[in-house]
C-alpha cells in the first residue's frame, strides 16, 4: 500500500503520548493547540519511513533497537533554525564592552562563552565579529556553539550564509567579515575557526554539565519552546554548573522571573541580563 496517498491523521491518545515523549526527550512542549504543527513536522518522517500511523512512530521511538539513531533524525526534524545576524545586539554589546573586559580584569584568564542552542551559527559568529570589532584577543575569549541538530550544525560548520542571515547586519560588516560566492556568503575563515561546535541536547544533563561550567551562557529563543517544567529544570542545571560569578542571556521574549530565583535580572550596559550571585 503506498501510505503516501493517504494523509496521516493524529487522534487524541497518540499526540498525548507524542508529545510527551517528545517533551522528555527534547524538551519541546507541543501544546493541544500545536497539534496540527505536529503532524506537519512529523508526517514526512512517519510516511518517509514506510509506517502507517503516528502510533507506530511512537512505538519505534519508545521501543525499537534502533531508536536512538531515529531520535538524531526527529531532532533535524523538530528544528527550528531561524537565526540571523546581530540579533539582539544589545547583549553582545554588552558581553564584550562590559563583561568581557571585567572578567579579564579580575580573573586574568580566558572568558569562555556557551551558544547553547546556535541554530546554524549566525549567533556565536556574531560574538566572534563583536569581539574583534571591540580590540579585544581571540587568545582570550573561548566560544562554544553547540545544537541538539546535526542537520543544522553542518550548516553552520559550512560557514556559507545566503541573505535571510544578513537583514540586520550593516553592508560595512558584511563586506568585513564575508566573502561572496556562487552559492552565498562565506564568512571568514579566522572568525569561523574561533567557534567549537558540538552537539548537546539540554535535556541531558551529562552532555550539558560539560559547557555549562561558563561564565557567559547564551540560550535565546529556546524557552519559548519549552514547558515551565523543562525550563526550571535547565536554568537549574545551568546554576549549578556555572561558576559564582555567572550570566546568563536570554531573549527579550522569555521571562525568567517568575520561574527560578537561581538568577537575578540586572541591566547591565544597557542590556537585560540574568546574573548568578
Amino acid at each position: 500500500m503506498d501510505f503516501s496517498l493517504e494523509p496521516l491523521t493524529l487522534n487524541e491518545s497518540t499526540f498525548l503520548l507524542l508529545s510527551k515523549i517528545i517533551q522528555e526527550r527534547t524538551g519541546l512542549n507541543y501544546r493541544q493547540d500545536q497539534k496540527d504543527l505536529l503532524v506537519h513536522k512529523l508526517s514526512p518522517r512517519v510516511l518517509e519511513l514506510g509506517l502507517s500511523s503516528f502510533l507506530d512512530y511512537y512505538y519505534l521511538l519508545k521501543y525499537d533497537e534502533d531508536a536512538e539513531i531515529e531520535w538524531l533524525a526527529l531532532m533535524d526534524t523538530l528544528s527550528v533554525p531561524e537565526s540571523f545576524f546581530w540579533r539582539e545586539f544589545d547583549q553582545i554589546k554588552a558581553l564584550v564592552d562590559v563583561l568581557i573586559p571585567k572578567y579579564l580584569a579580575k580573573y586574568n584568564i580566558p572568558a569562555r562563552i556557551w551558544c547553547a542552542a546556535t541554530a546554524t551559527g549566525e549567533e556565536p559568529l556574531t560574538i566572534a565579529m563583536a569581539v574583534k570589532e571591540a580590540g579585544l584577543y581571540f587568545s582570550d575569549v573561548e566560544i562554544n556553539a553547540t545544537d541538539a541538530s546535526e542537520k543544522v550544525l553542518a550548516h553552520a560548520k559550512k560557514g556559507l550564509y545566503r541573505e535571510h542571515s544578513f537583514r540586520n547586519l550593516s553592508e560595512y560588516l558584511k563586506l568585513k567579515y564575508f566573502t561572496q560566492e556562487k552559492l552565498g556568503w562565506r564568512i571568514e575563515p579566522i572568525l569561523h575557526q574561533q567557534i567549537n561546535w558540538d552537539r548537546v541536547n539540554l535535556l541531558e544533563e551529562s552532555e550539558v554539565r560539560k559547557y555549562a561550567a561558563v561564565p557567559f551562557i547564551f540560550c535565546r529563543n529556546v524557552f519559548i519552546y519549552f514547558s515551565e517544567e523543562t525550563i526550571k529544570k535547565t536554568v537549574r542545571l545551568f546554576y549549578e554548573s556555572m561558576p559564582e560569578e555567572g550570566y546568563l542571556f536570554v531573549s527579550s521574549s522569555e521571562s525568567l522571573l517568575k520561574i527560578t530565583n537561581d538568577f537575578t535580572l540586572e541591566e547591565i550596559g544597557g542590556a537585560l541580563v540574568y546574573v548568578k550571585r
